[in-house]
């Protein structure tokens, strides 16, 4: 059977129906490592969270993670954050001692302003070493969490605003993720997550943030080094490597998923853009073939 559904779950293994207001505003969730990859013979299988956004942090011991389907070997201390919708897995060693902490969507409005450390770590994720005071006092909010969690209810506010402090102090104490987006790019990516399946045309994008194709022609260049559709085109990429890598369905499938008419023009733009053929991806993992294509703004 053919199917072009990546997995997609609340927790692991947990359909969102299986969690209780698994969406409702001020969710969250703390567990140990232990708690759930152990059942899974420590291994998390690619998959991503829709609602979701998590931050892992391994205090010892090592950890394989994958990224939309770029693995890397890291080990403890670390932090991971892992926005909504990016494929995601890990594979722990059988001493790894850390935390997992799932938060709604919704948690991204307790960092409104584009230049917040939290707002852009929330969206870009972020694989980081974590060390000093950063990472003792992560550890110390973690544990309170978990100690928490048996009164936890959705929308508690003491949980809620540890897990932001503890979300802050994993975005401040990882490595300068570069100068913040202006607020503009952070408009541009919106529109572009909603609409890049439909193909939009520059003068689109450029009328929907109330500018001219010219303007936002010039912002992409000088922020990111490329142009607006290029933007488009990487996210487009991005998806249909995500379909190709972690579904069973065809190029033709995916190509008519993402709103592409011809298979063959299909087959043409992903090589173009990931210097692969769609028929690669889908034979196994690949280690590098999106590095550089398609990172959130």
């Amino acid at each position: 059977m053919i199917s072009l559904r990546i997995p997609s779950y609340a927790l692991y293994g947990e359909q969102h129906g299986e969690q209780q207001d698994g969406i409702a505003a001020g969710f969250a969730h703390i567990e140990t490592i232990a708690a759930r990859s152990s059942l899974h013979d420590w291994e998390i299988r690619p998959h991503r969270h829709a609602d979701f956004v998590q931050v892992l942090l391994v205090h010892s011991g090592q950890a394989r993670i994958t990224f939309d389907g770029v693995e890397q070997a890291l080990a403890g201390p670390l932090a991971v954050i892992v926005p909504a919708g990016v494929v995601h897995g890990f594979r722990f060693a059988a001493d790894v001692v850390g935390h997992v902490v799932t938060l709604g969507a919704d948690f991204l409005a307790r960092a409104p302003a584009p230049a917040d450390p939290l707002r852009r770590a929330l969206t870009r994720g972020q694989a980081a070493p974590l060390e000093g005071p950063p990472a003792r006092r992560a550890a110390w909010l973690a544990a309170e969490m978990l100690a928490l969690q048996a009164d936890h209810t959705t929308g508690d506010p003491l949980l809620l605003a540890m897990a932001e402090t503890l979300a802050r102090c994993v975005a401040q104490g990882a490595p300068d993720a570069g100068p913040a987006p202006d607020t503009r790019l952070d408009r541009f990516a919106q529109l572009v997550e909603v609409h890049f399946r439909s193909h939009r045309d520059l003068a689109f994008y450029a009328s929907a943030l109330g500018t001219t194709p010219r303007t936002l022609s010039r912002l992409t260049a000088a922020r990111l080094g490329c142009s607006p559709m290029d933007v488009v085109h990487r996210r487009l990429a991005r998806e249909a490597h995500r379909l190709l890598r972690y579904t069973n369905a065809t190029a033709a499938q995916v190509a008519a998923e993402l709103g592409f008419e011809d298979p063959s023009y299909f087959s043409r733009f992903y090589l173009r853009l990931t210097g692969r053929r769609p028929a690669q991806d889908r034979a196994g993992p690949t280690q590098s073939a999106l590095q550089g294509v398609g990172e959130p703004l």
